[in-house]
């Protein structure tokens, strides 16, 4: 199911925080990877402004040392976003 991209991302930002030097990005990191795992598990899908602001928050964070794995994850949301009906 599509939702797998959430979870796809999810684990990504997990190995991102595991893996960043940054405090404060692996703290985002952490919290975004929770983010997304809650929504890839709860019975309805998130709406596009959700998976917005999760999109901008991944942007804000492709400049730390994990970078690839920033872009791996918004890559899998863009992926689920463009399954979910709307705008």
């Amino acid at each position: 199911m599509t939702r797998e991209n959430l979870a796809t991302a999810s684990d990504t930002l997990e190995s991102a925080a595991d893996a960043t030097e940054d405090d404060d990005a692996a703290e985002r990191l952490d919290s975004l990877a929770d983010q997304l795992d809650a929504l890839a598990t709860r019975d309805r899908d998130p709406d596009h402004g959700r998976l917005a602001r999760i999109e901008n928050a991944l942007h804000d964070l492709e400049d730390t040392d994990v970078a690839d794995q920033v872009t791996d994850a918004h890559e899998s949301v863009v992926a689920f976003r463009e399954t979910v009906e709307g705008v």
